[in-house]
């Protein structure tokens, strides 16, 4: 009996801690659940506030339906008359000139182009708007023709063409020979006195430019440093003609020598 008493108590005992254990696992799932509850209630929140509530609409462009080219206005058509015979008078119903013969115009102005053809300067006043037919009435018809010839166009004739530029004579014309036996007038160095002395003699180069009236404008030697400046200063004083190519006076660039030998 006591057995079974002791078996009793520790069965009691069993069943409050199993009974303990599966309340308080409930509590946590409970309140685990409920804090995920909350959690994703948030994560739902800030998905909506991320999200754009923009809406793109797409308009599609309408064709435009093919319209029929209207045709031309202000066109005066020929017409026959009730007898069958084609008009021979030009007929407005208004005298008016186009806009770039401003001789005849209307008596009200408006803002809206009339549909009344240019008049003609044959052209009379009548109910309605036709032409002759025939070049010999057209609207370029010669003033004063007799209409029984073709209209004939004549061409605008060609420009006469462009003059050949003549070439431009050179500014300097260098001359490779001696000038000596082209020059007017052509004075002879005088020996200085040092090589007089020493019996110096030798050949003098003289570059010389001569300009548009015969007249040496520069010289410069090359020979003996007792030489050069007699021969210098003679060639400055050579006179030449003028050098013409084609009808323009030019400069000329050459050399003239001196040959100084003791006497």
């Amino acid at each position: 009996m006591f057995n079974n008493l002791i078996e009793s108590t520790s069965h009691v005992k069993e069943f409050k801690r199993r009974g303990s254990f599966v309340l308080l696992t409930c509590i946590t799932y409970g309140v685990l659940l409920v804090i995920g509850g909350i959690a994703s209630v948030y994560a739902y929140d800030a998905h909506l506030d991320s999200q754009s509530t923009e809406i793109e609409i797409t308009f599609v462009p309408l064709l435009k339906e093919a319209t029929q080219p209207e045709p031309p206005k202000n066109i005066a058509r020929p017409a026959a008359n009730s007898s069958g015979h084609t008009t021979t008078e030009s007929i407005r119903t208004v005298l008016m000139s186009s806009t770039s013969d401003p001789n005849k115009v209307p008596d009200k102005i408006g803002t809206i182009a009339s549909g009344v053809p240019p008049a003609l300067p044959n052209s009379k006043l009548g109910p309605i708007n036709v032409d002759p037919q025939g070049p010999a009435f057209s609207t370029n018809a010669v003033s004063g023709g007799t209409g029984n010839t073709p209209q004939v166009e004549i061409g605008t004739p060609p420009p006469p063409p462009a003059p050949t530029p003549k070439p431009a004579p050179p500014k300097v014309l260098k001359i490779s020979t001696i000038l000596n036996s082209k020059a007017i007038s052509l004075p002879k160095p005088i020996y200085p006195k040092m090589a007089t002395q020493i019996r110096l003699q030798g050949l003098v180069t003289v570059q010389v430019m001569i300009d548009e009236t015969g007249k040496v404008i520069s010289a410069k030697a090359s020979g003996h440093p007792l030489l050069v400046v007699e021969a210098q200063r003679a060639a400055m004083q050579a006179r030449f003609s003028p050098t013409i190519v084609g009808e323009t006076p030019v400069k000329v660039s050459g050399v003239i020598t001196y040959n100084f030998v003791m006497p």
